[in-house]
């Protein structure tokens, strides 16, 4: 399992156009095959970093579910909005495995 991190640069006046952004990645991207962890908006400090995350099983995993989601009424009409009111100013992706695994049992109070 690899987990992709999408670290976004937005404009800061335009966080609700993210926020629509995010919430439709969220009906797309289970839908297209990816484990969503989710989408992650500023809230304290920078106005300006954002991040979506998600699991998948490997690279080739990964290229199918990006096929399918190019090929998603809803995927189509989501980058289209992105690219049309222009709120993301860079995007970068990075793909880690967990490192830390197993963990230990959260000690209850």
């Amino acid at each position: 399992m690899i987990t992709c991190f999408i670290r976004y640069q937005i404009d800061p006046y335009r966080a609700a156009a993210f926020d629509q952004y995010a919430r439709n990645w969220g009906s797309a991207i289970p839908r297209c095959g990816a484990d969503l962890v989710g989408y992650f908006a500023p809230h304290e400090g920078s106005a300006t970093t954002a991040y979506g995350v998600y699991h998948v099983e490997n690279l080739a995993a990964y290229e199918a579910y990006r096929a399918r989601l190019r090929d998603d009424p809803l995927g189509r009409e989501n980058y289209a909005f992105a690219q049309r009111e222009r709120f993301i100013l860079n995007e970068d992706r990075l793909f880690l495995r967990l490192a830390s695994h197993p963990h230990a049992p959260h000690l209850k109070s």
